[in-house]
């Protein structure tokens, strides 16, 4: 039996506007630039000794109509001014031999940062449970960050946003994602 685990992973975003919802969706795709693969949506783990790599680089070895697996986060709006957002979040272990995490998040309401903020701090918070970081429950953010970069055991966090207001009369959607490079 073959195993398939992912060497290398990119992040993208996009937003798309059209009076049908699906073809919303499509056009955030295409903006994102991903549209063109059968795309197969995981579950939240960074594979151990993964590589964080450009998206142009990802791109380049991919091919059309290929099943891509990808961690994706996805909003969609009809209503006029709402503002929507979607985030990918990552953590990355000091440990590479270990696997971390990517988490996805989708908000109405919320601004890039607030957003983006939100699905890093996710990921680091899922990693950080199991390599044995423990805060509790009350614990303000600025607590916890401190906590994890004393602990020395995660190396990076980053996360990638897209935001759009909603228009009168069109579907708007955005979309983030990671998606994996085998």
């Amino acid at each position: 039996m073959a195993i398939f685990v992912p060497k290398e992973v990119f992040l993208t975003k996009g937003i798309g506007r059209h009076k049908e919802s699906l073809a919303s969706f499509e056009e955030a795709l295409r903006d994102a630039q991903i549209a063109r693969f059968n795309l197969v949506h995981v579950s939240s783990i960074f594979p151990p000794h993964c590589k964080v790599i450009p998206k142009i680089k990802g791109l380049t070895k991919l091919k059309s109509g290929q099943i891509v697996h990808c961690v994706m986060s996805r909003n969609s709006v009809n209503e006029n001014h709402r503002l929507i957002s979607v985030s990918v979040g990552l953590a990355v272990p000091k440990d590479r031999s270990q696997y971390g995490y990517i988490s996805e998040h989708h908000s109405f309401g919320e601004t890039d940062e607030q957003t983006g903020e939100y699905a890093e701090d996710l990921a680091a918070l899922m990693l950080s449970t199991i390599q044995g970081i423990e805060f509790g429950s009350e614990t303000t953010w600025d607590q916890k960050e401190e906590i994890w970069k004393l602990s020395g055991k995660i190396v990076k966090t980053t996360h990638i946003t897209q935001s759009a207001i909603g228009v009168q009369g069109v579907w708007t959607t955005v979309v983030a994602a990671a998606v994996f490079v085998f």
